[in-house]
């Protein structure tokens, strides 16, 4: 029966989570020294002078999300009340450990309101884990759902992680839309060409086209239901967060500023394509979000740099929101590279080659 397999989603989002956690937690991960004083010193520290209400929250709510994956993960052995508490243990250490670590980072300061906050978001997601999280997400519930939603083949819980790392991509100011991939920004190398308007305009088509093709693709080969559907949804949301994060971070007036004409025309031939793609076998889909995700990179790396966004950013402080640019920055860098030799090792079964709409 479904609801008899084990599941290993939860593991792999408590893992995964944590170790953004950590790398958001020591971006940019230069300048390591020795500052002579105790790593401990900021536990006895005071109030800190500059604090914000959405500094709290966001201590509070970045925390959250491991406490209720780690209670999820640590219900397979524990009661709920103790996989509760041993959730919001690991998140506190965690954090203790992390800011420690800030002791021996320039552009870091530790702090003991961060850690308390922290404590404080792995407790309230310990809790909701066991109220909510657990009915939810157990083995047998997640199971079924696999079973009735998903293709049943090795590697789609990676997927579904992909897919969630995806949306996240379009969180990043920094980045053409649907692009990433891009080892300049990483390496920081000069672009390879000037700019130019109408041969920007056709670089950002191609890229919006071909990277919304290759994560539709993706989406459609994970379902085995209503795909289509869903995997249209899933399009929706990214732009839906693509808006937001504009609004955010630009203002509302910029809310819609990605929506150039370039965008525009690759948004409507990445949807065409991809809806013509879906009546093609799976192995087909698979092939052709490859090659889609090949060229999406290749581009983004050879893509001139756009002095409208360069002048956007002018009037973003990175240094406000330094843990999530760190965080959205490796995410878009790197995801190409997770996704690519997943769609060469994924392998649909059998009665699973044929797309079902």
């Amino acid at each position: 029966m479904a609801s008899s397999a084990r599941s290993h989603l939860t593991p792999y989002l408590s893992g995964g989570y944590a170790l953004l956690v950590v790398y958001a937690s020591l971006y940019p991960l230069t300048g390591w020294h020795d500052s002579g004083g105790s790593p401990f010193a900021f536990l006895a520290a005071a109030w800190p002078r500059y604090t914000t209400s959405f500094d709290l929250a966001t201590n509070v709510l970045a925390y959250v999300p491991l406490g209720i994956f780690g209670t999820v993960a640590l219900r397979r052995r524990l009661g709920p009340l103790a996989a509760c508490l041993a959730a919001a243990m690991l998140g506190t250490a965690l954090s203790f450990s992390m800011e420690m670590l800030q002791n021996f980072l320039p552009s870091r300061v530790p702090s003991n309101l961060d850690l308390a906050c922290n404590a404080a978001g792995a407790l309230l997601g310990g809790l909701a884990g066991a109220r909510w999280g657990i009915p939810w997400l157990d083995d047998a519930r997640l199971a079924d759902w696999r079973q009735n939603a998903l293709a049943q083949n090795t590697g789609t819980e990676f997927g579904l992680l992909l897919l969630a790392a995806w949306l996240m991509t379009q969180l990043s100011p920094e980045t053409l839309l649907f692009g990433s991939g891009n080892l300049r920004q990483m390496l920081d190398l000069p672009p390879v060409q000037p700019f130019e308007a109408g041969r920007f305009a056709a670089v950002e088509a191609a890229i919006a086209g071909a990277g919304l093709l290759a994560a539709a693709l993706i989406a459609t080969l994970l379902l085995r239901r209503q795909a289509r559907l869903l995997a249209a949804g899933l399009v929706a949301l990214a732009l839906l967060v693509k808006t937001l994060a504009h609004a955010l971070l630009f203002g509302p007036a910029a809310a819609t500023a990605w929506l150039t004409p370039g965008n525009g025309l690759g948004v409507s031939i990445g949807i065409g394509l991809w809806w013509l793609a879906t009546f093609l076998p799976a192995v087909l889909q698979r092939a052709l979000a490859a090659l889609a995700l090949l060229f999406a990179t290749v581009m983004v790396n050879v893509a001139p740099d756009n002095p409208y966004l360069h002048n956007a950013l002018q009037i973003w402080n990175p240094g406000q929101f330094l843990n999530f640019n760190g965080l959205t920055r490796l995410i878009c860098s790197l995801w190409p590279f997770l996704a690519l030799p997943w769609l060469m090792t994924y392998r649909p079964e059998r009665h699973e080659t044929h797309h079902r709409p």
